[in-house]
Order: C-alpha cells, then structure tokens, then sequence
C-alpha cells in the first residue's frame, strides 16, 4: 500500500489531481458563456443552460459505465484513455455549425469526462493507506475546484480577448492535450486490483443503494451540489444584465470565489479527524444556508461575499461525503463511489429547472429560497446518516 507522503503517493496525488483539474476544466468552461451563447442564438436563460447541464447528465450517465469497466479492466486506462477522448471532442466543438450540434457534443463529452472521476477515488482506495487516502482525496477535490476555476475564468477571459466563444474550446483544448501526456507517466499502475467477476455488476449496485451508510450520502451529495452549481448560473446572468452589464471576462472572475472550496478541500482532512465526517457534514450544510442569505442583497460585494462563503461550505462538504463513500466500501468501490456522483451530477443537471421558477418569481432572493430548502433536507439526511453510523459501530461491539 503507498503510505502518505511517500514518492509514490507525490506522484500518484499529483497525477490524479492535474487529471482532475483537466475534467473540470472542460466541463466547465461554458458556464461563463452561457449569457454570450444565448445572445449569440437568441436563447433563455433555461435554454443556453443546457450546454452546461447535458454535459453534467452526460458525466452522470457515464459514471456507472465506466465505473464497471474499471472493476472488471483496471483503472488507469479507463482514466486516461476516456479523458483523452473528450479533450479531443472539446477541440471539434471551436468548429460546431449550431447550438444542437454543439449541445450534441457537450453530451458525448461529459460521458467520457466520467471516466476519470468513476475510477479515481477507487484507484485511491485500493492503492493508498487509510490516512494517505484520507489527505488524497482532499487534494483530490482541490483540484477538481481549481479545475473548475481555471475552465471559468479562462473561458470568459479567452472568450472576450477573441471576441467569441469558439475561441475558449479551441485555446482550452489545446492546453488540456498538452498537460495530459505527462499523465502517462505520472500515475503508478494499480498494484492492488482485483478484476470484478461478470453478473456482479447489477448485485453490488441494490447493495450499495439499500447500504443505510450509503444512499443518505449520496442524496445529501447530489442535493447540495443541486443548488449550489446553478445558484452561479443564475447569479452570472443576473450580473451581466443592467445596472450591472458585467462583460464575459468579468463574469469568469466570478468563480475565483471557488478558491475558498479548494481551501476547504484542503484542510478537509484535518476538521474530519478532529470533529468526524458527520459533524463536518453538518457544519458545512449549516455554514452553506448562512452564506446563501447573503443572494437576498442586490449588491455586488455582498452577493461575492455570498458565494464565497458557500463555496467553501460546498467543498467541505463533498470532501465529507467522498471520503465517508471511500472508506465505508470494501468491494466494488468504483462503483460506490460513481455511484455517489450519479447522484451528484444529476443534482447538478436538474439544479436548473428546480431553480428557474424561483428565479422566475423573484430572482436572486428567489435562488436563495430554493437553496435553503434543499439545504433542509440535507441537513435531515446528515442526522440520519450520524444515527446509522451509531447503530452500525452499536452492532459491530
């Protein structure tokens, strides 16, 4: 097993961390445009929207698929090979001829971006130790917001300095193919793999979602990250409308307030030994209902202040709800942990229309609303789970 802060554990932390950098950065990357794509094609905000949210169904589709095929092949294949694939269609999408195409496209993209995130928490599982895996995926979850960072603010910057969104998929994929070929020789090859029998598959996935220490976290996973994802949605139209009228570069600046989740992810580690997973949970469900009062203000620094305070909030907890799937599986993990961000990037797919009426109705304050339900109810699911783990730890002396 590749103990903390090992050679190999350096190396295998950062080639799992610069691959998840590349995903989200090409998941990503349209969420700043999307007010410039429904300016360009005449849509609603619901409608440009989907660019972002077939791209998330599509990773949420994929997830299970590749999930299987990395417990029954290996996994770092699966990890490289599917992200090579959709840097590759990231490039064709600077020459779509319409937004069907282009939405076409985003779809088959985000099915092959699952790959990476299917297998990786997986890979970490069998090949780290308790503590080393722990601290990984934390950097891990770093990484994926720096990822994201990076795709927004550099999609919007790119696509202002070339006066076009086509710009952004051309410069972005460029970068991405070229930061993808030191992963072949970064990442370690699976050392402790068991290939998964066939027939297994649909057995092990009505376990995992009849598992009380499982579908509770999943829920919580996919409902947080809901309403979280898309309140930036509907803050960055809002913002690039009158008074405001920020431009597309502006608008990618926005989501350097993710920097506070990778913070979070950071030091993720360190709260979850000292309070526990479910503690953390809690507090940061709690921390992401204060930090959401702040959409109430039409002020510009009160609604950043609003977001950072929810995005470190967010990080946390999904650092909280990774960490709890990876070390609550002993067999099949890839597919307990893709199955946790099935749950978490359809969240992210409907957080759009569950969001719209709200926003409809009563804009920012609205978005506000909505959050603080859904945040209700997965601060019910986090009290669950707590108890399930005491009747579970009850048994077991």
């Amino acid at each position: 097993m590749i103990d903390l802060k090992t050679p190999p554990w350096w190396r295998a932390t950062l080639a799992l961390g610069l691959g998840s950098m590349l995903v989200f950065i090409n998941l990503y990357l349209t969420q700043p445009l999307l007010p410039l794509l429904a300016s360009d094609f005449g849509l609603s905000a619901l409608s440009a929207g989907w660019v972002l949210s077939v791209s998330t169904l599509g990773l949420a589709i994929g997830l299970l698929f590749w999930a299987r095929v990395a417990d029954m092949t290996g996994r770092k294949p699966v990890m490289l090979g599917c992200l090579l694939a959709a840097i590759l269609l990231g490039l064709l999408m600077a020459w779509v001829p319409g937004f069907g195409t282009l939405v076409m496209l985003r779809g088959i993209q985000g099915f092959f971006l699952a790959g990476l995130p299917a297998t990786a928490v997986a890979y970490m599982g069998e090949e780290f130790t308790p503590k080393a895996l722990v601290t990984s995926i934390g950097i891990y979850i770093a990484a994926n917001s720096v990822g994201g960072i990076a795709g927004r603010v550099f999609g919007g910057l790119i696509a202002e300095w070339a006066q076009g969104w086509q710009a952004s998929f051309l410069v972005l994929g460029g970068i991405s193919l070229l930061l993808w070929l030191p992963l072949l020789r970064l990442l370690p090859r699976s050392r402790h793999f068991v290939p998964a029998r066939r027939g297994e598959g649909a057995s092990a996935l009505l376990a995992h979602l009849r598992n009380p220490l499982l579908w509770p976290v999943y829920l919580v996973g996919g409902l947080n990250f809901m309403v979280f994802l898309n309140q930036y949605t509907y803050v960055a139209f809002y913002l690039s409308a009158p008074p405001t009228a920020l431009a597309p570069a502006a608008i990618g600046l926005l989501f350097l307030t993710y920097l506070t989740g990778t913070f979070a992810s950071g030091i993720s580690g360190l709260l979850i030994n000292r309070f526990g997973v479910c503690n953390t949970l809690l507090g940061a469900i709690g921390i992401m209902a204060v930090g959401s009062l702040g959409l109430f203000s039409e002020r510009l620094p009160v609604i950043l202040l609003a977001l950072l305070i929810d995005s470190f909030a967010f990080f946390l907890a999904h650092a909280c709800a990774s960490s709890w799937v990876g070390r609550s599986v002993r067999r099949h993990r890839a597919l307990a942990s893709s199955l946790y961000l099935v749950f978490y990037y359809l969240g992210a797919s409907l957080g759009g229309l569950y969001l719209y009426p709200y926003w409809e109705r009563a804009g920012l304050p609205g978005i506000a609303v909505g959050m603080i339900l859904v945040l209700l109810v997965t601060a019910g699911l986090s009290l669950r789970l707590r108890r399930a783990e005491r009747r579970c730890l009850a048994m077991a002396s």
